[in-house]
């Protein structure tokens, strides 16, 4: 079934005046799902449908035909990933066997603030197990539960992780937009592979209340879209403090209810970018790309500083790794510990034991060193986690995109998002082996980072970064926006059973 790309303002547009209804559009996208991602090319990105998207389709219609709308999401079919905590007949389990059949008591704050806007939940996405921290050879995007979801430009590539059911899910049209969450690449990874935009806020802008964690320092959900336009949209929809995730505290009076007001075609005239050189590697195929990228940006009118390196962008792997073990213990245990019955585990622990027994389905390419490693961590009030966590943050802020951006005067910095999807090998695992770094000093600091696709190497999609300090989200959405709106680089997939290699 051929499904226009049709944007949210399209959508209301159409739902307006009267030519579709929320209940025809959801039916469009289950047979889409349907068509494409359980039976055609078998994509394989939605772990779980909702069994209830029609009966709420039909309230949704029904408050538009009493003259209520509840803004640009009213009716708006979206995905979720499996992560996130609903309070209806869908499971959460993070793709893990482990937790099947577990149905949250209460929906997660993002997903209270979507109902509130009238957006249609219309399933759950599959996702790397338990966002891609189990073993160290893991497979992205294959979770127990839920299989191995694959890259709709071709269908031996990764959709990357740990959010790939929503980037390949976007990507696909199985949804008009959908929602991931980041640790720490988990948004702009499978974005920029599956030629979307994704945005990786700043740490508290969301919730991550009813979020099953990694961890607590760098987590948070965030938007994936097809256009910069309705992920400004969906980004401004969930925004919200949330009393039980003190780091929403922060965003009262730094949040947007309404992102889309920052949508600016003239958003690159005078600013300045930077372009963090020493980050982008030397992929001579990436870096052609780029550099075409920073030619629009100049035409555009943005003043470009090049290079404006990023210090010490390389210099807290270890440190990060110490800080997500230590945190992946408190953080799940905490989680785990509160559910009710419908779960079978609630420790770490637990989850542990149960991989170990039921191995033959939980642990047949990739073990759970790193849950298990984590597991042997001590406390919090830890000394060697503590000094991990102060030294990531120190360098990854004031030593590092602080200072990047404080001594060049920048409004942002660029990079290359990523090279383009790796092969599937469910025997040794992911092979990413690109030279360079994209996501991490954003994400450890606590961030906001935005990728907008940027090309195309053998019909693989990749895209472009812009990462800013704290709360510059409206000028990254500003940046982003005219960058897209000039270049229009986002290609439909065309689900080829593997790269084309002809020039």
């Amino acid at each position: 079934m051929i499904l226009p790309e049709w944007t949210i303002s399209e959508l209301q547009e159409k739902m307006e005046s009267g030519e579709l209804t929320a209940r025809r559009l959801a039916e469009l996208y289950l047979e889409r799902v349907d068509e494409v991602d359980k039976n055609g090319p078998y994509i394989n990105s939605v772990i779980e449908v909702n069994p209830e998207a029609l009966e709420m389709a039909d309230a949704l219609d029904a408050e538009r035909k009493e003259g209520k709308t509840r803004g640009p999401l009213h009716g708006i079919p979206i995905l979720i990933k499996d992560n996130i905590d609903t309070h209806d007949r869908m499971q959460t389990t993070a793709g893990s066997l482990a937790l099947e059949g577990h149905i949250a008591a209460k929906d997660a704050f993002i997903v209270k603030q979507l109902r509130k806007a009238g957006a249609l939940i219309l399933g759950k996405t599959n996702l790397s197990e338990w966002a891609n921290f189990r073993g160290k050879r893991s497979v992205s995007g294959w979770s127990s539960r839920g299989g191995l979801t694959r890259n709709p430009y071709a269908l031996d590539r990764t959709a990357c992780g740990s959010s790939s059911g929503s980037g390949a899910a976007v990507a696909a049209n199985l949804c008009a937009v959908a929602v991931g969450t980041e640790t720490d690449g988990s948004i702009i990874c499978p974005s920029q592979t599956n030629g979307i935009v994704g945005i990786k806020p700043t740490l508290g802008l969301l919730s991550r209340g009813g979020i099953i964690p990694i961890a607590h320092s760098q987590d948070t959900p965030g938007p994936m879209a097809r256009t910069v336009s309705d992920a400004a949209i969906l980004l401004g929809a969930m925004t919200g403090v949330d009393v039980q995730d003190s780091a929403t505290k922060g965003n009262k009076k730094r949040s947007f209810s309404n992102y889309a007001k920052f949508l600016d075609r003239d958003g690159l005239k005078e600013a300045r970018i930077g372009v963090a050189r020493n980050m982008a590697g030397t992929n001579p195929r990436v870096i052609k790309i780029f550099e075409y990228c920073i030619e629009v940006m100049k035409h555009l009118g943005a003043v470009i500083v090049d290079p404006a390196d990023v210090p010490n962008f390389d210099k807290f792997r270890k440190t990060e790794g110490e800080v997500l073990h230590f945190e992946f213990k408190a953080d799940l245990n905490k989680y785990l510990k509160s559910l009710d019955g419908t779960a079978c585990v609630h420790s770490l622990e637990d989850v542990i034991k149960f991989n170990e027994e039921n191995s033959h389905k939980v642990l047949p390419y990739f073990g759970q060193e790193l849950m298990i490693s984590a597991n042997e961590k001590g406390s919090l009030r830890d000394k060697k986690y503590r000094e991990a966590l102060a030294k990531n943050l120190r360098l990854t802020r004031k030593e590092g995109i602080d200072a990047a951006i404080r001594k060049h005067k920048l409004d942002a910095l660029i990079v290359p998002s990523g090279g383009p999807a790796w092969l599937i090998d469910l025997v040794d695992g992911d092979s990413d082996n690109w030279d360079m770094e994209s996501t991490s000093p954003a994400a450890v600091a606590g961030y906001p980072h935005i990728t907008v696709p940027a090309g195309h190497i053998f019909g693989l999609p990749v895209g472009i970064s812009f990462f800013a300090g704290a709360w510059q989200e409206p000028t990254l959405i500003k940046l982003a926006y005219a960058f897209e709106q000039a270049t229009q680089l986002r290609r439909q997939p065309r689900y080829l059973p593997t790269a084309n290699l002809n020039p």
